[in-house]
This record gives structure tokens, C-alpha cells and sequence, in this order.
């Protein structure tokens, strides 16, 4: 069994996940609201691109926590 079901996630996602999940959302919504609510197949490449870019906004943010959080904790005098 997934650890999500256990901990009580309805949705089975973890939190990193769930914020791409809505990092994609986010960014599919404003592309469809800049394209009048469609998509041509000539735009998917663009498309793509921007949910990628937000995708790695979501990751370079885990990153900098994981990166802070380190920075906090280790012990640098070694």
C-alpha cells in the first residue's frame, strides 16, 4: 500500500507531487486563458516549455530548502 493511503492523502500524492501537480495546473489555466481557451497542436511545444519552466520552479524551491536546511544543520568546522 502507498505510505500516501496511509498517512490519510486522499489523493495518493506526496506533498513535492502534489506541487507540480498545481504548478501544472496553474500554468495550464493561464495558457488556455492567453489562447482564448485553446490549444493547437502548433502550441503544445510551448507549452510544454512553460509547464517545464514552472515545473523547475517547484524543484529549484526543494532544492534550496533541502540546500538551507543543510546549511543549518551541518556542522561546516570539519
Amino acid at each position: 500500500m502507498d505510505d500516501a493511503y496511509v498517512v490519510g492523502d486522499p489523493d495518493g500524492l506526496s506533498p513535492l507531487q502534489t506541487q507540480i501537480r498545481d504548478a501544472v495546473a496553474r500554468e495550464l489555466h493561464a495558457q488556455f486563458a492567453l489562447r482564448a481557451d485553446r490549444l493547437d497542436l502548433a502550441d503544445l511545444p510551448e507549452v510544454a516549455y512553460q509547464i517545464t519552466r514552472r515545473v523547475d520552479e517547484v524543484l529549484s524551491g526543494v532544492t534550496a530548502v533541502t540546500r538551507s536546511s543543510w546549511d543549518r544543520h551541518a556542522d561546516h568546522s570539519a
